[in-house]
């Protein structure tokens, strides 16, 4: 009978400890919002400033192992790119307005409370308007007047885009605080790199080169539905 009573005692202690071992799957959906800082890289180089906008979306959280899980969003955002025309009154930015499907790697460690996290992954993206903001007419700049017109290209400012599509690269660090049990606000910095060109890139063209990239800081809320 000792036996069995030292068998049932050992059995009772090890179970839990192996329960606390075995991570429960976490599922959690969201929403976000916050500024997208942004410019192009154009090659040639074009004289450009962070251009800044707006970008928010919902997002949908899946985590089976206790530091890994899958975080896919579906993001409004607005970036582009501003000319550089220090010196002058002259001003021109074109905004470019993208639906943003992001498709990352959540790795997360920290305590019950508070918890840090990277995330990254593909990013595919869809234009969905376009506009310009000039006080001159960037299609014929020689006429205005004090445009810096020496070793500048001034195409970039009313050629037509081609490329809606585009795809990148997207790389995001932040800090999680759980407020009450399935109730959680995240601050998270992330930049984007472009792969795709939103203009012509042949070796006939103007740019070989003319993709987006940019910088976001959002804050989220996120709602553990299980």
């Amino acid at each position: 009978m000792k036996k069995v009573y030292l068998l049932l005692i050992l059995v009772c202690t090890v179970l839990p400890l192996s329960a606390q071992k075995h991570y429960v799957p976490h599922v959690h959906v969201g929403f976000h919002g916050g500024m997208a800082m942004s410019k192009m890289s154009f090659s040639p180089s074009v004289e450009q400033k962070m251009l800044n906008g707006l970008t928010a979306g919902v997002s949908f959280r899946f985590a089976e192992e206790r530091h890994v899980g899958l975080l896919t969003e579906l993001n409004f955002t607005t970036r582009g790119w501003q000319e550089d025309l220090t010196g002058t009154a002259l001003n021109y930015s074109r905004k470019l307005t993208y639906l943003e499907l992001p498709i990352m790697t959540h790795i997360f460690f920290g305590g019950r409370k508070f918890k840090g996290f990277f995330n990254l992954g593909p990013q595919l993206c869809y234009m969905i308007g376009s506009s310009i903001d000039s006080n001159f007419d960037y299609k014929d700049p020689t006429n205005a007047e004090g445009f810096p017109l020496d070793y500048r290209s001034t195409e970039q400012m009313g050629m037509d885009i081609k490329n809606k599509f585009d795809y990148g690269i997207v790389l995001g660090a932040g800090i999680e605080g759980i407020i009450r049990k399935r109730h959680s606000l995240m601050l998270e910095a992330r930049f984007y790199y472009g792969l795709g060109n939103i203009f012509p890139s042949s070796k006939k063209d103007t740019f070989s080169a003319s993709r987006g990239m940019s910088i976001g800081i959002t804050l989220g809320y996120m709602f553990r539905v299980k």
